[in-house]
């Protein structure tokens, strides 16, 4: 069996630690497709917030290098948590609690924590609070590292999300401005602006509103009125990101399928432009858009999506600025309008007349057999949820079948927003490949195929880094789980690399519970080796359903780092032999990337993908048996200060170079000895 088809399992920690919050050691699956150099993972630490399962425990997490510190939103107890990350550089797996700041000690009317961010310095950290009543202006609140409150200003509607300009002189607030639930207010989206550049007194925030002259005219409006709506009413910014120089901000407006460009010397927009469709009938970019196919079945369909980014981050390569987005996908859905529907629902109504000119992959010829095929049937494209709010001919009728969210991560240029690269139908192969009986499950059960009518893996956060030398981009998938790493060193050409999740599936329709390790990425932290605790490069992962973060290491250094305490032992970690290029198994082939028509479930037989644990190999002294273990017997071993040998602790490096040199000073010794009794000898 060809190694690319397996996960790797691998211990909690460097030092086979078992997790004191969850009384037992979470298994990192790791996935790489035998890449020549996959990134190497390892999952170190976890904070439990203690929250119901899926009552947002972890939402957002951001980190201090000064204190060593992270903060974690937590939606549950409506608070800030404050944690301490010291115990990761003495092998500690547990990450405690510093302190809880409650929602009430901020001084402002509000209903929620909904986002933070640390100064650039560390001097201080910003979190944004919407009101109690979510059309009002909500405020933006400065604390310091031990969250005492230094100031608050009011913002916007809604502020869904903060961050600081990189030289720590502005903070910018994304108001989402959401209508309420009957649609009766629709309060405007924008962005507030906060000058903190000369100190936190008298602070008051500068609005950077949308006009209609800066939308371009194939912006969506999502309204049940949209003719008779402003844009400003109809976009409501998601996320931003800051490009190095500080020149630019850029903002995520999901629901309309854009990006705005805002300048900040003017601090006001200067472009909205639409992300356009993503077309899902060309070769190498398919999906699977029913749950009632009877399993996996990626394949290319008459779909064009929408990209609908959540997450987005900047970064550099070659001089230039570039964007990556994490491609969820989301709908207007509220109590008085609603955009989603099912596309069985509109083929009933006589609401379609598929026009093959919006389509790279199929004739006119093609698109009407497959009507007549059953195209709109359940099993193919009826489940599928659409939108109302889609382009329309002069008939009335709708020309495409749109879908909601790309499925993907997507590369834009920042000065023109095009889009350089797509990741395709990337995710749903590679989890397919990696999890077969549990491909587009959801994050409150494990069922099998349960997404795939919505938004499949739905990507969510997006956070690009260095590590070893090179760039990566780390995309959370916020229902299957788990997060990709790919390498985007070049921005044109991005390779995969790794797939790794510490989710626990427990079986068929089982419901996700305390046992089902970190579920439903929704926020990622890049800490870079030089600011870590451990001397790492980490990322932190905070999982909204479990409530939880996972902190993981990256990268060589991760191999040796944290030092275990047991030191009986050597031993190394083993090196999977890639495949050969280009070599492959055509009759067990789980999903081929070449190919572009409908990939029947055999071909993810769940033999052909199987779990195995990344145990240490032996040193000189190990006996065969202990190689097989796997990481339960490890973790087990670890609750009881590894004094079982078989429980084989990773390398501790300082220790073994100090055994071998003390092995060496006494040879040494030995022989100077010996010589000098010989030289004796023959004198007498």
């Amino acid at each position: 069996m060809k190694s690319w088809k397996k996960w790797t399992a691998m211990s909690l920690a460097a030092a086979s630690l078992a997790l004191p919050t969850v009384g037992q050691a979470e298994e990192l699956k790791v996935y790489n497709r035998d890449q020549a150099q996959p990134l190497h993972v390892e999952q170190i630490g976890r904070y439990n917030s203690g929250s119901g399962i899926g009552e947002g425990g972890t939402e957002i997490v951001a980190y201090d290098a000064n204190t060593i510190r992270a903060f974690s939103v937590n939606g549950a107890a409506r608070a800030l948590d404050i944690l301490d990350l010291n115990g990761l550089n003495e092998g500690n797996g547990e990450i405690p609690l510093l302190k809880r700041v409650s929602l009430e000690s901020f001084g402002v009317s509000a209903s929620d924590v909904t986002s933070v961010a640390i100064h650039p310095k560390g001097d201080y950290i910003a979190v944004s609070v919407p009101s109690e009543v979510k059309t009002d202006p909500g405020h933006v609140v400065l604390l310091d590292t031990d969250g005492n409150k230094l100031a608050s200003v009011e913002v916007g509607a809604l502020p869904d999300m903060v961050t600081f300009t990189h030289d720590g002189t502005k903070v910018l607030v994304a108001n989402e401005g959401e209508p309420s639930d009957d649609y009766t207010v629709n309060p405007e989206g924008s962005v507030s602006i906060i000058n903190v550049g000369n100190g936190l007194d008298n602070l008051t925030a500068e609005t950077a509103a949308f006009t209609d002259d800066i939308v371009e005219s194939d912006v969506r409006k999502v309204n049940p009125d949209p003719e008779n709506s402003s844009y400003a009413e109809n976009l409501e910014p998601e996320y931003i990101t800051v490009d190095k120089d500080n020149r630019y901000a850029y903002v995520a407006i999901q629901e309309s399928n854009a990006i705005a460009k805002l300048d900040l010397q003017s601090n006001s927009f200067s472009t909205v432009k639409s992300l356009g469709y993503k077309d899902f009938s060309k070769e190498g970019v398919e999906l699977d858009p029913s749950n009632k196919d009877d399993g996996i079945q990626i394949g290319n369909w008459p779909v064009l999506s929408m990209y609908m980014p959540d997450g987005m981050t900047a970064f550099q390569s070659g001089g230039k600025t570039y964007l990556i987005t994490a491609n969820e996908g989301d709908a207007q859905d509220w109590e008085g309008f609603s955009e989603e529907v099912r596309v069985a629902d509109l083929a009933a109504e006589d609401a379609y007349a598929l026009n093959a000119d919006l389509y790279a992959g199929y004739t006119q010829e093609q698109l009407d057999q497959l009507v007549q095929d059953g195209l709109f049937e359940d099993e193919q494209l009826g489940r599928l949820n659409t939108s109302i709010v889609a382009p329309k001919n002069a008939d009335g009728k709708y020309e495409a079948v749109y879908g909601f969210g790309g499925r993907s991560f997507s590369i834009w240029d920042a000065d023109s927003l095009q889009q350089v690269y797509d990741s395709g139908a990337d995710f749903e192969k590679i989890t397919a490949e990696a999890n077969p009986d549990y491909f587009n499950t959801t994050n409150d059960e494990d069922k099998l195929d349960n997404r795939s009518d919505d938004k499949g893996p739905e990507p969510e956060a997006v956070i690009t880094g260095d590590v070893d030398g090179r760039t990566y981009a780390f995309i959370g998938l916020e229902r299957t789980g788990g997060i990709m790493a790919y390498d985007v060193t070049n921005p044109t050409i991005p390779t995969f690399s790794t797939y790794f999740s510490s989710r626990n599936f427990q079986g068929d329709e089982a419901a996700v519970d305390s046992a089902s390790g970190d579920v439903a990425p929704e926020g990622l932290t890049y800490i870079p080796a030089e600011e870590s605790p451990t001397g790492q490069t980490l990322l932190l992962a905070a999982h909204e359903v479990s409530g939880t973060i996972a902190a993981y290491a990256l990268g060589e250094k991760a191999e040796t780092q944290p030092e275990p305490v047991p030191e009986e032992e050597e031993t190394e970690q083993p090196v999977t032999e890639p495949t050969e290029p280009g070599e492959e198994e055509p009759a067990e082939e789980p999903v081929n990337e070449e190919e572009t028509s409908n990939v029947e479930e055999p071909k993810h037989d769940t033999e052909k993908v199987e779990e195995q644990t990344e145990t240490v190999t032996e040193n000189t002294t190990t006996e065969p048996e202990s190689k097989e273990q796997d990481s339960v017997q490890i973790a087990a071993s670890a609750k009881s200060d590894n004094d079982d040998a078989e429980g084989q602790p990773l390398p501790n490096t300082s220790t073994n170079v100090f055994n071998w040199l003390l092995g060496g000073v006494a040879l040494v010794a030995a022989g100077v000895i010996f010589f000098g009794i010989n030289k004796l000898r023959k004198r007498a």
